[in-house]
């Protein structure tokens, strides 16, 4: 457990099979109601055709080492947890 978010995990503790394919992803990520977060696009296309859930938070930073990304979400919590609780906005898209 993470002591900034609930709960939060990388796709291969949540996946038996890694590298997973962006639908079984997808599909993991609805069937718990959990939010992606990724750097990858095809998720936000996975989003606009299919709609949600889930949510997707897309990473518009470039490759960061995790840490770095950890850093980033936690100093956007706030905008994390709003977009977590607004049934309306499907996608974040952090800077």
């Amino acid at each position: 457990m993470n002591p900034h978010f609930d709960e939060v995990f990388h796709v291969d503790n949540a996946l038996p099979k890694y590298p997973a394919k962006d639908m079984e992803i997808w599909e993991h990520a609805q069937k718990h109601e959990l939010i992606i977060i990724t750097n990858d696009e095809d998720f936000l296309n996975l989003l606009l055709s299919k709609g949600v859930p889930p949510k997707v938070i897309l990473l518009r930073t470039g490759n960061q080492s995790t840490q770095s990304i950890a850093d980033l979400l936690i100093k956007r919590k706030s905008d994390v947890s709003a977009f977590y609780e607004d049934n309306e906005i499907g996608v974040l898209q952090i800077f």
